[in-house]
């Protein structure tokens, strides 16, 4: 039960790094995963791109294909929707800090 309730609440930390990041600027897969784990997120590719995937779905990114030297990368960008997910996001986890 522990991994579960850990995957669940560290899927969401995710959703939120991942937004702040594409609210800076643009993003694509392999530098997001390195990102991540730079914070300690250890996760396959196989793990993130279906991630990126459902968040471009429930639209708070979009992607646009662009190559770069000779191969097709996808980017993402944060949609106004994703804005204001994150900032949803950052206002509760705000209260969350102060309450405990």
């Amino acid at each position: 039960m522990r991994s579960k309730l850990h995957r669940k609440l560290f899927l969401g930390f995710i959703y939120i790094h991942i937004l702040h990041h594409a609210k800076e600027g643009a993003i694509y897969g392999s530098w997001m995963k390195a990102e991540l784990e730079e914070h300690g997120y250890q996760m396959s590719s196989g793990t993130l791109y279906p991630i990126l995937h459902t968040m471009e779905k429930e639209g708070l990114l979009k992607s646009e294909t662009r190559t770069v030297n000779g191969h097709n990368r996808k980017y993402y960008e944060i949609t106004n929707d994703g804005i204001l997910f994150l900032e949803e996001s950052k206002a509760k986890l705000k209260e969350l800090i102060q309450e405990v």
